[in-house]
């Protein structure tokens, strides 16, 4: 079967940062996590934008938690695409939520191969890459076999980084992986951290308070993995770091001219709650 925009549907959670998938292509579909204070659950940007979201954050008491969507979520949105002869389900990274879990039993409930699903083994804007990356193979006419090994590559020849404010959120939400070696030890430094194997993993780290050496260790790396070309597609997501975000669109198209910087977006409540304000990345994919 030749799979095409017209009869493939994508479909991706909240954590991807991607809200306005539906309303720029028709057919994507997004499922929300929630986050909570205390008794107050909210579905991840549907009722809690992220402006609103770091706001609250700032001045809550405790930190909030966060929740995977249901079976029956994800069996909600696979029934209401029925329309489609297939659906790829792309999401987190199984080693951070138990996201990609809730979509496997929907997928079962649904009974048949009609849907597919990915494990992108990323967060964020990993996510959204991966699945405009798909929509450019739809658009041409594609088929499974493309789309699985256009998966497995985006997980083992993409790039992410980003570095934090403090691992005060990833720590608390258990999501630090690997980055727990440098849990106490960020006075005057900022950690450059990754995303391997799906789980968070340090890098290095650079002396200085401000984000600008951090900034020049980015440009180090991206230079050192990509070349100067078509096909080099760029993703940015930041919580509350809007200067930031600027200085690293603009080191992105110095290192590398050709780049097209595909989406800019702010990190939703959900992955805001475990990365914390302040943070900045990238992901970077070359086809």
């Amino acid at each position: 079967m030749t799979l095409t925009n017209e009869n493939t549907a994508i479909v991706i959670d909240s954590t991807a940062d991607f809200p306005d998938a539906q309303e720029r292509f028709s057919n994507m579909r997004v499922v929300p996590l929630y986050v909570s204070f205390g008794a107050e659950t909210f579905r991840d940007y549907v009722e809690l934008d992220p402006h609103t979201f770091y706001a609250r954050l700032r001045s809550a008491s405790a930190t909030p938690t966060t929740s995977q969507p249901t079976p029956q979520d994800f069996l909600a949105t696979y029934e209401a695409l029925s329309g489609y002869e297939r659906v790829y389900s792309l999401h987190i990274s199984s080693r951070l939520s138990g996201t990609h879990g809730s979509a496997t039993l929907a997928a079962r409930e649904v009974g048949d191969d009609r849907v597919r699903l990915i494990d992108t083994e990323s967060v964020s804007v990993g996510i959204s890459m991966l699945a405009l990356g798909i929509r450019r193979l739809l658009e041409r006419g594609t088929s499974d076999t493309e789309i699985e090994a256009l998966a497995a590559s985006h997980r083992q020849r993409s790039g992410l980084l980003f570095t934090v404010d403090t691992l005060e959120f990833l720590a608390r939400g258990g999501r630090i992986g690997r980055a727990k070696a440098l849990a106490g030890s960020l006075l005057n430094v900022k950690p450059i951290l990754t995303i391997s194997d799906g789980e968070v993993v340090p890098l290095t780290r650079v002396r200085g308070r401000g984000r600008q050496k951090a900034l020049q260790e980015f440009r180090r790396r991206f230079e050192a993995a990509t070349t100067d070309a078509d096909g080099l597609h760029v993703g940015i997501a930041h919580a509350e770091a809007d200067e930031a975000v600027a200085q690293l669109q603009a080191l992105v198209l110095e290192a590398r001219p050709q780049t097209e910087i595909e989406l800019v977006t702010s990190l939703g409540a959900v992955v805001g709650t475990h990365a914390g304000p302040g943070t900045v990345g990238f992901f970077w994919f070359q086809d």
